[in-house]
């Protein structure tokens, strides 16, 4: 008899819906405006703090977890690194990413560093890395040889019995998928990792994956890890709700934070994706190009400042509503976040205060500024093209 795998997140999901269309803006609720932010060491759980299960797997994490590259970067010391770490656990985060990508191996290093002098339980919280595939790494692919050396090396420097969570990031054409799957329900078997995941997949390679590990019978991925925020919405809306609904694959979100278009009136950032100036057209002349990424620049200069606006209406900034709108979205099992200070975590953390206020009226005004809500194209009959 088959089983079905039980639906994530709906024991632990509240209502925020508003139940009316309207705009409501007549209580407005400053999140985080004072500047001298008064940062508890003993906090409780953020309100609006929630643990669900990542993918179809009984592994449950917070709905916010804590990005490490910019935590570990060379700007900030060793001492503020804690202090960031530590506000996140008392504030109910469980979630740990890292990379030995990001800013070398430095974070990896550091990280289990703090978690043995903090003297943190280790099944209080979930480490997720990735084995990163580049051009410019020592093993060019995703060998077997590669993901197992990787392994080893990152529990070295973690100086920790397992991680919870191994993301490939970005898939090696050169290799074949059957020994990237192969590799990595062994490094499961040997119970270096408890899962397994992906980073940057397209829909195709991870279904790829899935279809692999059936045939072979190996450990299937979990969770595939991608950006999304106000301006990248067609991957994360159309396609990774299909494959959690088909293969349990969940989504990890990262995005609201890394980028910054300028300086609204009010002393704000206006943040956009600074991918978003790209052409996505490669038909283009040169002159052609340019001129198509400055009215490009034009317009998502424009709607960034309609959102700080409606941001201010609302009572927060425009970062702090790109995080909530990004949460809002149920397909989001988990929004990494990153910090340089406490003091900028607490400012993000604060996002989730807002949103109950996220009504349906609010999200149509959204959609309004953006004009951007991904839409499928139409199936093309094979008789048509004939």
């Amino acid at each position: 008899m088959m089983c079905r795998a039980p639906i994530a997140s709906l024991d632990c999901m509240e209502e925020f819906s508003g139940t009316t269309a309207q705009l409501d803006f007549g209580r407005s609720t400053s999140l985080g405006s004072n500047p001298a932010i008064q940062i508890r060491s003993n906090a409780t759980t953020t309100p609006g703090l929630r643990y669900k299960n990542l993918g179809k797997s009984g592994l449950r994490v917070s709905n916010v977890g804590l990005g490490t590259w910019p935590i570990f970067s060379p700007g900030v010391s060793e001492e503020q690194a804690e202090s960031i770490l530590r506000l996140a656990v008392d504030s109910g985060i469980n979630l740990f990413d890292l990379s030995e990508a990001h800013s070398g191996t430095r974070a990896e290093i550091e990280l289990g560093k703090i978690i043995h002098k903090a003297g943190w339980k280790r099944t209080s919280f979930v480490i997720i890395t990735k084995i990163y595939w580049s051009t410019k790494s020592e093993e060019r692919g995703l060998s077997r040889k590669h993901i197992i050396e990787s392994v080893q090396a990152s529990l070295q420097r973690l100086q920790l019995p397992y991680i919870d969570v191994i993301l490939v990031h970005k898939a090696d054409s050169m290799c074949p998928m059957e020994e990237i799957v192969r590799a990595m329900n062994y490094v499961i078997s040997q119970g270096w990792s408890m899962y397994w995941g992906t980073a940057r997949w397209s829909p195709v390679e991870i279904m790829e994956a899935y279809t692999n590990c059936r045939q072979f019978n190996c450990v299937t991925p979990i969770v595939e890890q991608s950006e999304y925020h106000m301006f990248c919405r067609e991957k994360a809306e159309l396609y990774l709700p299909e494959m959690y609904n088909k293969i349990g694959v969940g989504f990890m979100a990262w995005g609201p934070l890394s980028m910054c278009l300028g300086d609204a009136q009010n002393g704000d950032k206006l943040w956009i994706p600074k991918g978003s100036l790209k052409s996505k057209s490669q038909s283009y002349s040169w002159i052609e190009d340019e001129v198509n990424k400055e009215d490009e620049a034009r317009r998502l200069y424009d709607k960034a400042r309609d959102i700080s606006c409606l941001a201010e209406k609302l009572g927060c900034n425009a970062v702090q509503l790109s995080i909530a709108w990004s949460l809002k979205h149920e397909p989001v099992q988990c929004l990494l976040l990153g910090a340089t200070s406490p003091e900028q975590l607490h400012q993000s953390l604060q996002a989730l205060q807002l949103l109950p206020r996220l009504s349906t009226g609010v999200m149509l005004e959204i959609e309004r500024i953006l004009e951007n809500k991904p839409v499928r194209p139409p199936p093309i009959s094979t008789l048509a093209l004939r």
